[in-house]
């Protein structure tokens, strides 16, 4: 019997983190064979070349395609990487592509492989977003055939869009394997890496919202002097490549020589899992606040859109980017809940993952998408 071939796109290290275990459950598997197209913000240097942790993981097959083009022509980045990829599958001539969530290169692999007859796999597809990410995400399960979703929510949207169900399994997400895994280093040595000497700290993520680009600069300077104004010690991880970032990158130069501030271009995922687990809070505008940050009752001062109905915990605060608003949160920190979630899993993805690939209901779907009409 020969392997079937699975190919794993990534473009950054968010959604590295996300099909990790996935990845790894297949690399164990005798019957599969993974294979990992790398591109995107892995490959800039800026922030944090970040190929070095997928490298780390000891893959046998790994690839990489350098799709950047500019933050202003993610169009052009999106074509750049269909050609690139198409190139790619048509070497390899997998029997399966995964993507995850609402990047363009998950529009360009879903793209590549649906125009080439190839089963496409969607990774948290359903789900809601703030920005142009939304509009991503939904054309990339429309473009799919299998999906994997988060929670039952999900399930339901994608089956509004017209998916069959048995197209449809929910895994939970993938992240959640690794959150409770007994791999995460201890605190202590994270800190010795990154060379942190808080006792307690706020861990801050600001991304551009690409819909909203004419306030980014604005919005970006009123976090920044929010941080500022408050007496809290922050570890900042830079944004990522979107539309808009140079501007919050500019806004973080206010933050320099400033010894409550140790801002890095990115972390390491489990050591950032450690660092988020033992952090006094989160704020910003990243997932990992609506997401991750309240499966370790971590609270989060989630600001603006982009997480626009994304979660609900009794975790969030939820506040506009305006510097008297994210104050007054960081003031009130201590009045959110201790509950723990569990919307988007309980850590045994991988293994959900795994039992559908053995199973021939996931091989035998029609490269033909039907939709079905709602009742």
């Amino acid at each position: 019997m020969v392997n079937k071939k699975i190919v794993f796109l990534t473009g950054t290290r968010a959604d590295f983190g996300k099909v990790k275990a996935l990845i790894q459950s297949v690399k164990d598997h005798n019957d599969f064979e993974p294979y990992i197209f790398v591109t995107g913000m892995h490959l800039l240097h800026e922030y944090g070349y970040t190929l070095i942790e997928v490298e780390r993981c000891g893959y046998d097959n790994i690839s990489t395609f350098h799709n950047h083009t500019d933050e202003a022509t993610m169009d052009l980045t999106l074509a750049k990487t269909i050609n690139g990829f198409s190139e790619y599958i048509k070497e390899i001539q997998p029997d399966l592509i995964v993507v995850h969530g609402d990047r363009v290169e998950a529009l360009a692999g879903s793209i590549v492989g649906s125009l080439n007859n190839i089963l496409v796999a969607h990774i948290e597809g359903g789900e809601l977003s703030g920005t142009i990410d939304e509009l991503i995400r939904h054309s990339v399960s429309k473009l799919s055939h299998i999906h994997y979703t988060s929670n039952d929510e999900a399930k339901k949207r994608l089956m509004q869009m017209g998916e069959l169900e048995q197209s449809i399994f929910t895994i939970g997400s993938p992240d959640v394997d690794i959150m409770f895994s007994d791999n995460l280093p201890d605190l202590n040595e994270v800190k010795r890496y990154y060379q942190i000497d808080y006792k307690t700290f706020g861990l801050a993520m600001f991304h551009p919202v690409t819909t909203e680009i004419d306030t980014i600069e604005t919005k970006a300077n009123q976090f920044v002097e929010a941080l500022i104004s408050s007496d809290e010690n922050y570890v900042i991880i830079y944004p990522n490549n979107d539309l808009g970032s140079k501007h919050i990158l500019k806004a973080y130069e206010k933050l320099q020589d400033n010894l409550r501030f140790k801002i890095f271009p990115s972390l390491r995922f489990e050591y950032f899992l450690t660092l988020l687990k033992n952090s006094k809070f989160i704020i910003g505008n990243s997932s990992a606040g609506v997401r991750e940050a309240p499966y370790y009752s971590v609270s989060t001062i989630n600001i603006g859109n982009r997480q626009l109905n994304r979660a609900n915990s009794s975790k969030i605060i939820n506040v506009p980017c305006e510097k008297s608003q994210i104050l007054e949160a960081l003031n009130n920190l201590s009045k959110t809940s201790n509950a723990i979630t569990e919307t988007f899993g309980k850590g045994n993805s991988a293994k959900l993952f795994l039992d559908s690939l053995e199973s021939s209901k996931v091989w035998s779907i029609n490269h033909q998408k039907q939709f079905k009409d709602a009742l």
